[in-house]
């Protein structure tokens, strides 16, 4: 008899008012996947009852639907779910809007496969921002192309912190950051979440947007 501990599956929420769309995305979470198919939703609000009840690890959010367009429920469903955004499109300011709302991911149909899909989700389930390369490039332009704010950081980062800021920006997961720096990657871990605290953000994809949002 194995020892081993089982692997707890992640739990997933699909919200998308296409019936086609929804039966393809549960063809990709199949068991094998270590992903769990928690409900599914047609509508915005569907989708917020549901995050409210089922509290799935991330829900699976379309950006247009009827009754409530996912926008407008991100804010309340990252109250009990983390959200990955899973659109049509990537343009700059719906990008930008999502994240600011508290989307950790943004997906764009077309631009993932199946595999990209899993690592998506349990990336997001682990706290950690994913985005599809254009929609990467999406939030770079929309951040970019706004009134830079003045110089000075108010919040009082270290400059290790700022390091850390630097690398996440760059793209660096957690072990990355811990390799660049020579520190143990549960220093990281617990840097950043002082990071978080100090830019009063809840999450890696919006600290990126603030500190984008500040040169």
């Amino acid at each position: 008899m194995s020892d081993a501990t089982p692997t707890v599956a992640v739990t997933v929420l699909v919200a998308d008012d296409n019936t086609v769309v929804r039966a393809v995305l549960r063809d990709m979470l199949h068991p094998g996947t270590g992903i769990r198919l928690a409900g599914e939703a047609a509508d915005g609000q569907q989708a917020l009852d549901a995050a409210r009840r089922l509290k799935p690890d991330v829900t699976l959010l379309d950006h247009r639907m009827p009754l409530r367009d996912g926008l407008s429920v991100v804010v309340a469903i990252s109250e009990h779910s983390k959200v990955l955004m899973l659109t049509r499109i990537s343009d700059d300011a719906l990008v930008l809007e999502a994240v600011r709302a508290g989307a950790l991911g943004f997906l764009v149909h077309g631009q993932f496969s199946p595999a990209e899909l899993v690592q998506a989700i349990h990336a997001v389930a682990g706290g950690e921002a994913h985005l599809s390369p254009s929609a990467a490039r999406a939030l770079m332009t929309a951040v970019r192309e706004r009134q830079p704010g003045p110089a000075a950081d108010p919040h009082g980062l270290s400059p290790r912190e700022r390091q850390i800021m630097d690398l996440m920006v760059a793209g660096e997961p957690n072990s990355g950051i811990s390799a660049r720096l020579g520190i143990a990657e549960k220093t990281v871990r617990n840097q950043v979440s002082q990071i978080y605290r100090k830019l009063n953000v809840r999450n890696r994809a919006q600290a990126v947007v603030y500190w984008l949002n500040r040169r």
